[in-house]
């Protein structure tokens, strides 16, 4: 288009009142991509250059520095990052090693234990079932698992009480149906046989409190993957797989990597003097695991899980292919913890947070010390792998790294939950756009 096309093409823009979007279309046109953006391109995703959306790639690139300085200075063996706006991709990097051992670069389809990541995918498929008239929230568990009917309660003075209410659904899905954290389970071994097996061994233990009292990140969620085994018929991989991963297009996640794939999985991290250590041997999952953990069991990418974290975004739905209704989506990002009640994964209790269905959400930004817009809902994986969902600023956000203890302030691995909203914010300029 030369410069007179351009000039009549505004001028009839103006007529019709589109002179604004028009000349942003035709910037976005002209504009030469983006080197944030060319990862995603190559890989078939949607992609926008920066500026478009909002974006300034300065603003990127300061993101970028940021992570290469972290990888660079050896805190970080490797790290892949991903933003996007408005369904598109502004920014995909990837740098550094899947393994600081070997030397083994970090790629694009890097595969990536997502650990805890796996929480709001299993809470999609728990209201998939929900849609369908199976389960309502305010339904007693024990009404799908009988076993925890009358299951007691931890009182004063190593006594046992009975549970003043009985435990319900949406308590279950919330993290505060009266299990304990995952540490006091230890010697229990929960994961040591099936789901089942699980479920036989909690059933002979007390409950830690009251059902509704208490937000405690403990085996909700694998208890919610027995459900959807019991309510579904089928198995939690192939539920998964069926009903999320193949509607989605999500080709790369599982509970276990075969054949060719295991290569592709990163090895997990640990630090030795602040430095960062890979191990000799990458041991991964290259078989069907005899326990399903809806909890924290999948690997996955970081392109798998911006579709998958994009779907939720846009109410449910992504080319075309609808997993959950849009009510059901803001269903799932509304508080339902009990005045009083308040998330606490490391303490202390975190302001301004609420919890829904297998998200946290920010329910006052300006208590929650984030830059992140009101409603944002997310979660994050003990290997340090973190997201977030946007709706007030319709944003995307995806990060992977593999480190033991990833997620724990006090585990060596640096704030990269803090660092991250703070410089993607910031290069977001024009939140008009």
């Amino acid at each position: 288009m030369n410069r007179k096309s351009m000039k009549r093409f505004a001028a009839t823009a103006l007529a019709s009142g589109l002179m604004l979007s028009a000349c942003s279309t035709v910037t976005d046109m002209m504009a030469p991509p983006s080197h944030h953006l060319m990862v995603a391109r190559d890989l078939g995703m949607q992609t926008s250059n920066p500026e478009a959306v909002g974006f300034t790639s300065a603003g990127l690139d300061a993101l970028n520095a940021e992570f290469h300085g972290l990888v660079d200075a050896k805190k970080l063996a490797g790290v892949t990052t991903l933003v996007a706006r408005h369904g598109k991709v502004v920014h995909f990097d990837t740098y550094g090693a899947a393994n600081a051992a070997t030397g083994e670069a970090l790629k694009p389809d890097s595969m990536f234990r997502i650990a805890s990541m796996t929480k709001p995918i299993a809470g999609v498929a728990m209201m998939q079932l929900w849609e369908q008239g199976k389960w309502r929230l305010s339904d007693p568990v024990s009404k799908f698992i009988p076993e925890f009917a009358n299951l007691p309660v931890k009182g004063p003075n190593g006594t046992l009480v009975p549970q003043t209410t009985p435990m319900t659904m949406a308590q279950l899905m919330s993290h505060s149906a009266g299990f304990g954290v995952s540490a006091v389970y230890e010697k229990n071994d929960l994961g040591e046989t099936d789901l089942q097996g699980m479920i036989d061994k909690l059933a002979r233990l007390p409950l830690e409190t009251q059902p509704g009292t208490a937000w405690d990140y403990g085996p909700s969620v694998n208890i919610q993957g027995y459900i959807v085994e019991k309510l579904s018929g089928q198995s939690l991989d192939v539920y998964f797989d069926e009903h999320i991963f193949q509607p989605l297009g999500m080709v790369d996640t599982g509970f276990w990597a075969p054949g060719e794939k295991a290569a592709r999985v990163v090895a997990i991290h640990t630090y030795d003097n602040g430095v960062i250590k890979g191990p000799e041997e990458n041991k991964v999952t290259a078989e069907k695991p005899s326990f399903l953990a809806g909890s924290g069991g999948l690997v996955s990418t970081a392109e798998d899980y911006w579709r998958f974290a994009q779907a939720v975004l846009n109410g449910g739905e992504l080319d075309g292919k609808r997993v959950l209704k849009a009510d059901t989506i803001r269903l799932m990002r509304t508080n339902v913890l009990q005045p009083g009640v308040k998330v606490d994964l490391y303490g202390p209790s975190q302001e301004g947070i609420g919890f829904g269905m297998d998200f946290a959400i920010v329910m006052d930004p300006q208590k929650a010390s984030t830059p992140q817009g009101l409603n944002t809902f997310y979660w994050g994986g003990a290997f340090g792998t973190w997201f977030w969902i946007d709706p007030t600023n319709d944003l995307v956000f995806v990060g992977m790294i593999q480190n033991v203890n990833g997620s724990t302030p006090t585990g060596g691995t640096p704030p990269v939950r803090v660092i991250s909203p703070k410089l993607t914010y910031e290069a977001l300029t024009d939140r008009t756009k």
